[in-house]
C-alpha cells in the first residue's frame, strides 16, 4: 500500500534470555487502530510476561475488515498482515518462525480479520480466535463501510458469500487450526457467533466456543483476552 504503519510489540520481561517464542498478533475493531489495546485494556501485557510470548497489536485500517480489497487499492490489508507484518516480526525478532508458533485473534472487525486470515493462511497461523466477531457480514449489508472494501451487496452478492467467514469453514479440517470463539450474550454478534459454532459442530470442527454475560465493548473484551491468550499458550506448549 505503500504506507508507513505504527504497531505496538509487547515483549516480556526475561525476552533477553529467551532464544525464540511464539507470537500472538492481536487486531482491534472497526474504527480502532494499533493503540486500542493498550489504551483499552490495561494490564493485559502481563499475559506476555505468564505466558512467554510475544503479542503484536498491529494497525487495520479504520475499516478494513481485514481484506484485500477488490475496489479500494488502498486497503489490502491481508497482504500486509498476513505476509508483510509477519516477515517483519520475525526478521526483527527472536519468533518461532512456523504455524506452530503462530496464533491470531481480535475484536469484532478483528475477530473476523483473524478468523479469514488464518483461514486462508493456515501455512503461516496455527492457531485462530475471536472475540465478539463479526463472523458472518452478510447480515449487515449497510454497516462498517463493508461495502466501501467490497461493493455494496446487491451488486456484488458473490464476492459478500466468499469473504465472510461462516462460508469459508471448507477450508478446514479437524484439528488443522486451533480455533477459540468468544461472544457476549448481549452482543448483536451473537447470533452469528452462534451459526458459526452450531456449523463447526455439523463438520466435526474441534473448537473452544465461550459464551458470556456481557456486550460489545471494552469490559467485555479486557476479559475475553485472557482466555484468548491461555488458550494460545495452551496450544504453542502442545507443539
Amino acid at each position: 500500500m505503500k504506507k508507513t504503519f505504527k504497531t505496538v510489540v509487547i515483549k516480556p520481561d526475561n525476552y533477553a534470555s529467551l532464544s525464540e517464542l511464539p507470537v500472538v498478533y492481536l487486531l482491534h475493531g472497526h474504527g480502532g487502530n494499533y493503540a486500542n489495546w493498550v489504551k483499552n485494556a490495561a494490564g493485559f501485557q502481563k499475559a506476555a510476561d505468564f505466558h512467554n510470548i510475544l503479542i503484536v497489536c498491529p494497525d487495520g485500517g479504520i475499516g478494513s475488515w481485514y481484506w484485500d480489497s477488490s475496489v479500494d487499492p488502498q486497503s489490502q490489508y491481508e497482504t500486509y498482515i498476513a505476509k508483510e507484518l509477519v516477515a517483519f516480526v520475525d526478521s526483527k525478532y527472536k519468533t518461532i518462525k512456523s504455524p506452530k508458533g503462530r496464533g491470531i485473534t481480535g475484536l469484532s472487525m478483528g475477530g473476523h480479520g483473524a478468523l479469514y486470515l488464518a483461514l486462508r493462511h493456515q501455512d503461516i497461523f496455527g492457531a485462530a480466535g475471536s472475540m465478539s466477531g463479526g463472523v458472518d457480514i452478510r447480515p449487515f449489508p449497510n454497516n462498517w463501510d463493508m461495502a466501501k472494501k467490497l461493493g455494496k451487496y446487491a451488486d456484488q452478492p458473490e464476492r459478500w458469500e466468499q469473504n465472510t467467514v461462516i462460508n469459508m469453514l471448507h477450508l478446514l479440517t479437524p484439528n488443522a487450526l486451533a480455533i477459540i470463539i468468544d461472544c457476549g450474550t448481549d452482543d448483536f454478534f451473537i447470533r452469528v457467533n452462534e451459526n458459526l459454532h452450531e456449523q463447526l459442530m455439523y463438520r466435526n470442527i474441534p473448537h473452544d466456543y465461550i459464551v458470556r454475560p456481557g456486550a460489545h465493548n471494552w469490559n467485555y473484551w479486557t476479559n475475553a483476552v485472557q482466555y484468548q491468550l491461555l488458550f494460545m499458550s495452551n496450544y504453542f506448549s502442545k507443539k
